[in-house]
């Protein structure tokens, strides 16, 4: 399904999610360049909270930019199958593969990146676009981390989690609501 398809098959369940959703139809309609990160405004990326079959644990990467436990995700790179972005990233950034729960996102968010150097390069402030797909993987396979973007990759109970964001937004907001969603699916 590409972005669109899965944007619009998303039901938003608070106010934030629906205003994102009207916000990425209006930007995605008015900008060709929304899968690439050429567009330095503002572009698409997904998200993967990943948990084992019985939703008794998640799976994060310690973010090398943010200094913090987090999701697996990454930029869209002119790929329109977002869920195929998440799949990718989450096996690029831990070694594990995983499957999806369902082809549509359980979450979108609007996420605001600060300007950082990455690999050597400033790159400025901009918004990710994000759609969160809800995976599932073996906790007893082997997990390995990408030293350019993640310094460790563990799994947490939901709770435990929670406490090991140092992102206040991204815990309160959004890793809270993909824990209560996770646990509904």
């Amino acid at each position: 399904m590409d972005y669109i398809q899965a944007i619009r098959c998303f039901r938003p369940g608070c106010e934030q999610e629906q205003r994102d959703q009207d916000f990425f139809l209006r930007f995605a309609a008015k900008n060709p360049d929304c899968l690439s990160r050429d567009n330095d405004l503002a572009h698409f990326t997904a998200s993967a909270w990943v948990t084992d079959t019985r939703r008794e644990q998640v799976l994060l990467i310690y973010h090398n930019i943010y200094h913090s436990w987090t999701w697996t995700g990454g930029h869209a790179d002119g790929e329109a199958d977002l869920l195929a972005v998440a799949l990718r990233e989450l096996t690029e950034e831990t070694g594990v593969t995983g499957r999806p729960v369902s082809d549509v996102p359980i979450s979108l968010e609007s996420l605001t990146v600060d300007g950082h150097l990455k690999r050597g390069s400033y790159v400025h402030s901009h918004l990710h676009l994000n759609l969160t797909y809800l995976l599932e993987a073996d906790p007893s396979a082997l997990l390995r981390h990408k030293p350019d973007e993640n310094a460790a990759v563990r799994w947490f109970s939901p709770e435990d989690a929670l406490a090991a964001g140092t992102e206040p937004w991204m815990t309160e907001r959004v890793y809270r609501k993909l824990n209560e969603r996770m646990r509904s699916l």
